[in-house]
């Protein structure tokens, strides 16, 4: 695994152990010569797993739109720092350059990008690793939702087998680097077929 993605809050948060736990995954990822990629912003917990990483000596790619580059939000430190017109392009330029992807706590931008990248695993888009570093208990209302989804019938009990949830950064990075994906048929031929 060369490079990981990684989505994440423009924001703090209010407890500090969010960013707390992001530069020490920069740091992380740094040590095992895992290069980041992530959204180019130098604030919040994304400034802050920039930095992790770069203190340690790794390498940084960031992908930043056009528009958010203009407020002068743009990290001015990193390896590589693309400026994209839109949000279409920095998530699919983020994807092509990524082995595998995490999210860290955010809000709705990074959890949307997250779920976009999951849904293509679902699809048979890409088979690597979808994860959530689950700093603070912060995702466990998503897999909650994950089992209300798949109880009423809307999401294949095997679609939450493919999420990589660990609190610690160290487990979740070597469960990604030994991950195999798989693409699990969500209509069967015939079922298919017969409508």
């Amino acid at each position: 695994m060369k490079r990981i993605a990684v989505y994440c809050g423009s924001s703090s948060g209010r407890n500090p152990v969010y960013m707390k736990e992001a530069r020490k995954l920069g740091k992380l990822l740094a040590d095992s010569g895992i290069s980041l990629v992530y959204g180019g912003s130098k604030v919040g917990c994304m400034g802050a797993v920039a930095d992790g990483v770069l203190e340690n000596g790794g390498n940084v790619i960031g992908v930043l739109p056009k528009k958010l580059s203009d407020v002068e939000i743009a990290h001015e430190k990193l390896t590589e720092l693309h400026i994209v017109e839109d949000m279409h392009e920095r998530k699919a330029m983020m994807s092509d350059y990524a082995d595998g992807f995490i999210a860290l706590p955010g809000g709705t931008g990074t959890l949307e990008e997250w779920f976009e990248v999951f849904t293509w695993a679902q699809i048979g888009y890409h088979k690597k690793p979808c994860a959530l570093l689950n700093i603070n208990q912060y995702y466990d209302p998503i897999m909650t939702l994950f089992d209300h989804m798949i109880e009423q019938g809307f999401v294949k009990d095997d679609y939450k087998k493919l999420i990589l949830i660990e609190n610690n950064a160290e487990q979740l990075v070597e469960r990604m680097k030994v991950y195999e994906g798989e693409y699990i048929h969500k209509w069967e031929k015939k079922a298919v077929e017969k409508r």
